[in-house]
């Protein structure tokens, strides 16, 4: 996403290192970013205070004025913009649309060294940025011939084109949307009803439509640019937003739109995850403490049941002991039996027994 983040991480990273190096060694380095942005950094070993910087940026347009180099108004705005500490160098390297001498010796502070080299590695961001805004305001003041009857094919990223027309009164940009799982379609065609439906509640924004199916402004284009999966995102774009500064805000967003989009989906596909992982644990937590609660259940009720068992045993135990020990004091008071004893006692102490007085003889 070098376009939206704005600088190229790669060209940071080397600069730095060009900047913080002990032993000044010669340095020829080429890489590539997005498969359309080709870089080139040299450091000649006689000169090692300036640094060649060469960039290429992929064609906006087919009816580009100079398909090798960059527009006189580009070169100007990179001129001014980047004066303090860098110079074009024409022609520039071969196979590059310009080539910058940097010399960051005249910047003392670390803050503007550090700007400096931000600068640089958002270069291609500039130039993109201008292409789109000169095609804007030619499209809108009707300099291009084929601006007014058939929509301007513009490229930033490789298989990723969109449409620039002229229409009655604005301007039509269309994006034709691509997405490589089913999960971001759904998530990103929601994202476009949502934003056609607040565009409309700000008449100053541009107008925003979302479609299915290709607009019939693009009928006649080639199959594989109007194959898409996510549908096509329009906008219109009146004058008041190519004037002034506004033009460099409305390219920008332009340029940037479907790599928002794809970071859009990116983030609340992360965003549902996190809310989704976050309910997992709190219901595992639950189901956790429900288990733990009914092992507790469990454990009380079988301890309450062990000490009634134990509070019945040793009530049983206790009245055998009571029993016992209140039979050996019976045994205590007891008297002593002696022989005999009985005999005399019934001997001495004998009551007479009387006949029962219900029972009488007859008299005569």
């Amino acid at each position: 996403m070098a376009y939206f983040n704005g600088g190229s991480r790669a060209v940071v990273d080397i600069l730095s290192k060009l900047r913080n190096v002990e032993k000044p060694v010669p340095v020829d380095h080429s890489f590539c970013e997005l498969g359309s942005i080709r870089y080139h950094i040299q450091v000649l070993e006689s000169d090692q205070e300036n640094i060649f910087f060469s960039i290429s940026t992929p064609r906006l347009s087919q009816d580009e004025p100079n398909p090798n180099g960059l527009a006189d108004f580009i070169l100007q705005d990179i001129k001014t913009k980047y004066l303090n500490f860098a110079d074009i160098i024409q022609p520039p390297k071969e196979g590059y649309k310009l080539t910058l001498k940097l010399n960051f010796s005249k910047l003392t502070r670390t803050k503007d060294h550090t700007k400096a080299i931000n600068m640089v590695s958002s270069l291609h961001v500039a130039i993109l940025n201008s292409q789109l805004k000169d095609t804007l305001k030619n499209v809108w003041m009707g300099d291009i011939i084929q601006g007014s009857t058939m929509p301007i094919k513009l490229v930033n990223h490789k298989q990723e084109p969109f449409f620039v027309l002229r229409a009655p009164k604005k301007i039509t940009v269309i994006f034709p949307m691509r997405f490589k799982d089913e999960s971001d379609v759904i998530l990103a065609t929601s994202f476009f009803q949502e934003l056609a439906d607040l565009g409309s509640k700000f008449p100053k924004a541009p107008h925003c439509e979302w479609s299915p199916i290709p607009p019939q402004e693009l009928r006649g284009e080639h199959f594989e640019n109007l194959s898409t999966n996510g549908g096509f995102v329009s906008f219109g774009i009146f004058k008041r937003h190519v004037k002034g500064k506004k033009a460099d805000k409305t390219a920008w967003i332009l340029l940037n739109f479907q790599q928002y989009v794809r970071y859009h989906v990116k983030c609340t596909k992360g965003f549902i995850q996190r809310r989704m992982r976050y309910r997992l644990e709190v219901l595992s937590e639950e189901i956790e403490q429900a288990r733990i609660g009914g092992e507790a259940k469990i454990r009380k009720e079988s301890t309450k049941q062990r000490k009634t068992w134990l509070r019945f045993s040793n009530s049983k135990k206790m009245k055998r002991g009571i029993k016992a020990f209140a039979d050996q004091i019976k045994r205590l008071r007891l008297r002593i039996k002696i022989r005999g004893l009985g005999r005399l006692h019934r001997y001495f102490f004998h009551v007479p027994k009387f006949p029962a007085l219900g029972w009488h003889a007859k008299l005569d």
